[in-house]
């Protein structure tokens, strides 16, 4: 039994046996916002996107109230919209619901999915957090989830570590259910590519994007999910 997961660990071999199933769509890109948000993260959000190959955003700040969020959030959500990239909320269904976002991003202690699929209705995009866990994404996926995130797999300045996870379990769950997983925690174009051939649906970044020119670096994304690596 580990620490993480009472299913105990993985056969790593079961990595190395992994081949992804071709009827699954191409891993993409999904987005999450520094957090803080400036005057000009508009503009770099709008930028970000251009670069293209962006499937989701995630609206994650912390520390202020919701009339403030959804002020912040609303010039960011017609962004995406004109983009055609679904608007995620972290954390709060309420404010959600209030933005009528695409989304909402569930933590452990954030709700269940049956609570957010009451509240936002029957076409919104609800994920959950569940660390390196397949008993929480098992859970997750019969309580609705449309996707589960797993991670964090790379030390991150992003938010505190608590949970790492082994690519393995990316092999894992892929194998098992057809419920796409999002792969999360200090990504990079650089170490993105172990995440990709495990089975990964979704990278999430946040600091690899944000740190320095989102347009190259989206770019640089790209060429790694496309499979001609992260240079050139």
């Amino acid at each position: 039994m580990t620490e993480d997961d009472p299913l105990g660990p993985l056969d790593p071999d079961f990595a190395a046996r992994f081949v992804r199933d071709e009827r699954r769509p191409p891993c993409q890109l999904y987005l999450i916002s520094p957090p803080e948000i400036d005057t000009g993260f508009a503009e770099r959000l709008r930028r970000a996107l251009g670069a293209g190959g962006v499937a989701a955003f995630q609206f994650r700040v912390k520390g202020v109230d919701q009339h403030s969020a959804a002020r912040l959030a609303e010039p960011l959500q017609r962004i995406c919209a004109d983009a055609d990239v679904a608007f995620i909320v972290n954390d709060s269904i309420a404010l959600a619901k209030r933005l009528g976002a695409d989304g909402v991003h569930l933590g452990q202690s954030d709700g269940d999915p049956r609570e957010a699929r009451a509240a936002l209705g029957p076409a919104a995009q609800i994920g959950v957090t569940c660390h390196a866990s397949r008993h929480l994404a098992m859970e997750a996926g019969e309580a609705g989830a449309d996707y589960v995130a797993f991670g964090a797999f790379y030390p991150t300045t992003t938010k505190q570590v608590e949970h790492h996870a082994e690519p393995v379990i990316l092999s894992w769950w892929t194998t098992l259910f057809e419920l796409p997983c999002v792969a999360i925690g200090g990504i990079t174009p650089a170490n993105a590519a172990p995440l990709v051939a495990a089975g990964a649906d979704f990278l999430a970044v946040s600091g690899a994007v944000w740190a320095g020119d989102e347009d190259a670096a989206v770019r640089a994304f790209a060429r790694v999910l496309a499979g001609s690596g992260a240079d050139g």
